[in-house]
């Protein structure tokens, strides 16, 4: 007699090697794709919050650097050498004011701030302004600079942000209804003798400020060169925004703002 043994029910069999990534997680792609699109954001926002973009100090290497190029490709008449007596003006033609001047260095006139200040979450940051709009003139009458007046066009003045830059026209310096700033020298600058190309004098240039509608005395420590023909004018003035009756700006994410602000200026001038 032959036996026929059937096997049980309830015995697994091996599962077959076609059943796809039997045993792996699921959703893997999905977590992937999200850790990717997170790190994006946060790229993008350090790109655009957090990073230092304050471009150099106009007393820095790199920004002579960038004055003494722009000189020498301004093309101005060095014909008269020998003395520099005259009416100096601002030349805005001289350099590029470009996205540069807010977060690298600047080759042309300009005028600003730069304040430092605390933002939510993200810490210290350097806030800088700056405005290309510059109009004025100095009178030389040989070595001594016996005038000079100068007009700053504010609502000109840009910050690396949009958003900042359209809320200063209605908070702090106000450039809505402040749309000027002035400086008139109110004191002789002797320079002693005429600095030859490239040589630089410092100076300290006492004078009216007005800013935001308030105007006071200062002193403003300058330097001054003469480059292919240009005078070149650069420095800056710590201020108290007390002193011109200026408020901190505020916003949801500014927690601090610096009590004092820098005055800046770069200018060619050409005859």
């Amino acid at each position: 007699m032959t036996l026929t043994t059937t096997p049980p029910n309830n015995i697994n069999t091996p599962a077959s090697n076609d059943e796809p990534d039997a045993g792996k997680p699921k959703h893997t792609g999905a977590i992937i794709l999200a850790v990717l699109a997170l790190l994006v954001i946060a790229a993008g926002a350090w790109y655009f919050l957090i990073r230092e973009v304050a471009p150099v100090e106009v007393d820095s290497v790199e920004a002579a650097a960038a004055r003494n190029e722009a000189t020498a490709e301004a093309g101005a008449d060095t014909s008269a050498a020998a003395g520099i007596d005259g009416i100096w003006n601002v030349d805005t033609s001289i350099g590029q004011f470009n996205e540069g001047c807010l977060t690298d260095v600047c080759s042309s006139t300009f005028a600003g701030f730069r304040i430092d200040e605390v933002l939510s979450g993200i810490g210290d940051k350097t806030v800088v302004g700056r405005t290309p709009g510059v109009e004025g003139q100095i009178l030389v009458e040989g070595t001594t600079v016996t005038g000079g007046e100068f007009i700053v066009d504010m609502t000109g003045l840009i910050t690396d942000s949009g958003a900042r830059t359209g809320a200063i026209r209605n908070q702090a310096i106000e450039t809505g209804s402040f749309p000027t700033a002035t400086f008139e020298l109110t004191n002789s600058l002797d320079f002693g003798q005429i600095p030859a190309g490239g040589e630089q004098v410092t100076v300290t240039a006492a004078g009216n400020l007005t800013v935001h509608g308030v105007t006071r005395a200062v002193e403003i420590p300058l330097t001054a060169e003469l480059q292919n023909g240009v005078i070149v004018v650069f420095g800056q003035l710590e201020l108290a925004l007390a002193d011109y009756d200026i408020d901190t700006p505020s916003a949801p994410v500014v927690v601090s703002v610096d009590d004092f602000a820098v005055l800046e200026l770069q200018l060619f001038l050409t005859r």
